[in-house]
C-alpha cells in the first residue's frame, strides 16, 4: 500500500539528528535552518529531552483524562512563571490546527456569536474551522466554505474599524507573526487597536503563537512585544520539539463547563513531559536570549544584502528573507542552499526564504549560512 502523496518531498533520507545537525543515510550532514517546520525548539535530540522521555516511558506512557495527571499541573505552572500569563488556565491538545479549533469554540462559546474576522495571507491549520480562516482557497473542501469569515489586510485600521462597526465578531484571530504568509508582523499600534477594539465590542482576541511564539522571537510571546494580552493564545510546533503536543491558555474570565471541550491524547503523560523537558532547557540555556542575539547577528548581515534580498523581516529566529524575484540566483537559491550547501530552509511562495531553526543555532553555524547565502549569488553574476 503506498502513502497517500500529498507532500512535496526532497530525496533525503535522516537518520539521526543532533543539535542544529542532521544527518543522512549515506552520512551526509545537513545543517538544520528550518527545525522542521519551527517543530525542533531546543535542538533535536537534546540530552535533557530524551532522558526525560525515556524515564517517563518506563513508568507510564498514557491513561487518559479520566483520571487525575498531575504532570498537566505542572506544565500549567511551568507555562505561567515563563509566559507571564498568570490567572489564565491550560487545555491541552495535539496539534495547532486542534488548539485553534478550540480556541474558536471556546469564543463562540462565550459570546454567542459564529463570525470570526482574519487576515489576508494567513494560515492557521487544515482541519474545517481553522482552514477556514486561512487564507488559501486552494486547501478548502467545498465542506469547509460555510463559517462566517471575513478577511482584511493586516495593519489596515480604517478595514478593521469598519468591519468592527458592521459585524458583531465571536473572535479576532491574528497570528504573532504570519509564518506561511512570508514572515509578516503586524504593527505594534495594530494589535494594540485590534486589542482595544475587541475589549468594546465583547469580542475574544485569538493569538495564534503556533509558529512564532515558544521564545522564538526573543519574548516567549510574539505579541508580547506589543505590550498587549489576548484572550486565549494557541501553541503547538516547538512546544514538545517534535512530539505531538498543543494547547492553548485561556484567560479567566472563561467558565469551564465539563464535555465542552475534549480529547483522548492530549496531556497525555509523554506529551507533558515533553513539553517541561523544553521549558527546563529553554530557562537553563537562555535559548529566548539567544535566539534575540543570533537573529540579530543574520539581520546585520543580510537585512542590508541589496544584491540579493528586497526585504528582511522577522524577529529572532523567525526570518522572512524576500529575494529579488529578477536576479538569476533567487530561481534556484533554495535548491542550491540545500543540494549544494546541504543548509535545510523553508520557503514562502516562490521567493521568500524563511528561516525557524532551533533556538540553539551557534554564531558559527549562522556564519555558515550567511557565507554560502552570499556566494549563491555573487557566483550568478
Amino acid at each position: 500500500m503506498p502513502v497517500f502523496p500529498v507532500y512535496k518531498t526532497w530525496n533525503i533520507n535522516a537518520v539521526t539528528a543532533s543539535g542544529c545537525v542532521i544527518t543522512d543515510d549515506k552520512g551526509r550532514e545537513y545543517l538544520d535552518l528550518y527545525g522542521g517546520h519551527a517543530v525542533i525548539s531546543i535542538g533535536h535530540s537534546h540530552p535533557v529531552y530524551v532522558k526525560a522521555l525515556t524515564e517517563q516511558l518506563q513508568r507510564i506512557g498514557f491513561y487518559s483524562n479520566a483520571i487525575v495527571n498531575p504532570l498537566q499541573e505542572k506544565l500549567a505552572e511551568a507555562l505561567t512563571r515563563i509566559s507571564g500569563y498568570t490567572g489564565y488556565t491550560l487545555f491541552l491538545c495535539n496539534s495547532g490546527a486542534e488548539a485553534n479549533e478550540n480556541a474558536l469554540k471556546l469564543a463562540s462559546f462565550r459570546n454567542g456569536r459564529d463570525r470570526v474576522l482574519a487576515f489576508k495571507r494567513a494560515f492557521h491549520g487544515r482541519t474545517s474551522g481553522a482552514v477556514a480562516l486561512t487564507d488559501n482557497p486552494v486547501i478548502r473542501a467545498p465542506f469547509n466554505t460555510h463559517h462566517q469569515v471575513d478577511f482584511i489586510n493586516l495593519d489596515d485600521f480604517e478595514a478593521l474599524e469598519k468591519a468592527f462597526l458592521k459585524n458583531r465578531y465571536a473572535a479576532v484571530i491574528v497570528e504573532g507573526i504570519q509564518g506561511v504568509g512570508g514572515i509578516r508582523e503586524p504593527s505594534s499600534a495594530f494589535l494594540q487597536k485590534i486589542r482595544d477594539l475587541c475589549t468594546v465590542h465583547d469580542t475574544v482576541l485569538i493569538l495564534d503563537e503556533i509558529q512564532s511564539g515558544y521564545g522564538r522571537t526573543g519574548k516567549f510571546f510574539a505579541h508580547q512585544h506589543a505590550g498587549i494580552r489576548a484572550d486565549i493564545i494557541t501553541m503547538a510546533k516547538g512546544m514538545g520539539n517534535g512530539f505531538p503536543v498543543g494547547g492553548i491558555l485561556i484567560a479567566p474570565e472563561f467558565i469551564p463547563v465539563q464535555g465542552q471541550l475534549g480529547t483522548t491524547f492530549g496531556g497525555n503523560y509523554l506529551a507533558c513531559t515533553a513539553a517541561l523537558a523544553v521549558l527546563q532547557v529553554m530557562e537553563e540555556e537562555n535559548l529566548m536570549g539567544n535566539a534575540a542575539r543570533i537573529g540579530s547577528l543574520i539581520k546585520d548581515e543580510l537585512g542590508h544584502f541589496s544584491e540579493g534580498v528586497l526585504e528582511f523581516r522577522g524577529r529572532g529566529l523567525m526570518i522572512g528573507l524576500e529575494l529579488r524575484p529578477e536576479h538569476p540566483a533567487s530561481r534556484t537559491l533554495r535548491d542550491d542552499i540545500l543540494m549544494k550547501g546541504h543548509i535545510f530552509t523553508g520557503a514562502a511562495g516562490t521567493n521568500i526564504i524563511r528561516l525557524l531553526p532551533p533556538l540553539c543555532l551557534k554564531e558559527e553555524q549562522a556564519e555558515t549560512f550567511i557565507k554560502f547565502f552570499k556566494q549563491c549569488y555573487i557566483s550568478h553574476q
